[in-house]
């Protein structure tokens, strides 16, 4: 049967309007001013409510707060060295976790972990570690971790610039986060051959970039939501990798990484991804493991194994969303692992959902992204 071209023409503008409405979201959680705070209201005395029986009720629970792990928080900045007649360039923000816990053997030689976060936009390096839990899972495994946070002037919404050539060419913030790692190398005993670098959205678009414009320097990298690299290159390209991918730059971006740098190392990568979410989609994913599998030169007789978990029973106190987990191994090395979880939309999974960006259903992405840490380092 064919429909009346009134009806197909009202489908058709029904379908432009919720592209026009999901572009306008995009554009403006990416590149638009903050949005005001409304005026503070005076509050209202709360009225006890009265119970079953007649007799007023206390006031209502209040979620309590988690208490923060017990190590050193500590907040510091990286500036570059400013050449005689320039004036000082931009300064990078950072905040760093140091565990208590007391080093085992191995890290009294050689030093802790370290593990790099990068938040996404319109976020903060604080809130992004409360949200994550990162530092709690860090201080049971002894692991130094690293947050540097995005300046207001440089981007309004705090997101990190992985959509500039630029940036993708090693330029921009690659060199303020590369040197506020060598600055907490120098001043802390850290494992060199031990040091990973992760992020969400914007911040694992940036993480990416950082790893493949200096593989040297990590063991491992985690990208949670993340775009596809080498593509974008304006703020309407943008927004068209995170929903379409990289049409046309898949392989070719990689290629040209590959040229620069002749050597490159493996990068063994974990990507975690939601399939529900509608600002970074799928596909990104998708196009992230060609991309891994390209920049790790695997051969065709790659190693591929699948498990997959159920989600959790509903109701329960730990709910958790179902996933599978695809491992590529090339000689016993496992170089890339593939997470994707079920009805997950665009927030890192398992985290504290009071705070934005956060989901409270499992798995929880923290310890997943530690899990895989755990088996890499970088051999010189």
């Amino acid at each position: 049967m064919v429909k009346p071209a009134t009806t197909w023409l009202r489908g058709l503008l029904r379908a432009g309007k919720v592209q026009q409405r999901t572009a306008t979201r995009l554009a403006k959680v990416l590149f638009g001013p903050p949005a005001a705070k409304p005026a503070s209201k005076p509050r209202r005395k709360a009225v006890p409510k009265a119970g079953p029986t007649g007799a007023a009720l206390g006031p209502p629970r209040v979620r309590k707060k988690a208490a923060p792990a017990p190590g050193k928080w500590l907040a510091a900045h990286y500036a570059p060295l400013v050449e005689p007649g320039q004036l000082p360039g931009r300064r990078l923000p950072y905040y760093l976790y140091l565990p208590d816990k007391a080093p085992n053997a191995a890290m009294r030689t050689g030093g802790r972990p370290l593990l790099v976060m990068l938040h996404g936009c319109e976020q903060s390096a604080t809130q992004f570690a409360e949200g994550t839990r990162m530092n709690r899972l860090a201080e049971r495994k002894g692991y130094a971790v690293l947050y540097p946070q995005q300046s207001l002037r440089s981007h309004a919404r705090r997101c990190w610039k992985w959509y500039e050539k630029l940036t993708q060419d090693g330029g921009g913030d690659v060199s303020l986060i590369v040197g506020a790692i060598a600055q907490v190398a120098a001043r802390y005993p850290i494992d060199r051959s031990r040091i990973y670098i992760g992020g969400i959205s914007a911040g694992a678009g940036m993480a990416h970039i950082v790893a493949l414009n200096h593989p040297q320097l990590f063991a491992a990298v985690g990208l949670h939501s993340g775009p596809v690299f080498g593509a974008g290159h304006s703020l309407i390209g943008a927004m068209h990798v995170m929903q379409h991918g990289a049409v046309g730059r898949v392989d070719s971006a990689i290629d040209e990484v590959l040229a620069r740098q002749p050597l490159f190392p493996h990068l063994p990568t974990m990507l975690i991804q939601g399939q529900q979410d509608s600002v970074v989609r799928p596909v990104n994913q998708t196009q992230l493991v060609r991309q891994s599998i390209r920049i790790n030169r695997m051969p065709f007789d790659t190693v591929v194994t699948a498990e997959r978990w159920p989600p959790g029973a509903t109701g329960s106190r730990n709910p958790a969303h179902g996933y599978a987990v695809h491992d590529y191994q090339v000689g016993g090395e496992l170089l890339l692992r593939v997470a994707q979880i079920e009805q997950l939309e665009h927030a890192w999974s398992g985290g504290d959902a009071s705070l934005p960006f956060n989901a409270k259903a499992g798995p929880d992405a923290s310890k997943l992204l530690l899990d895989f840490f755990a088996r890499q380092q970088r051999r010189f």
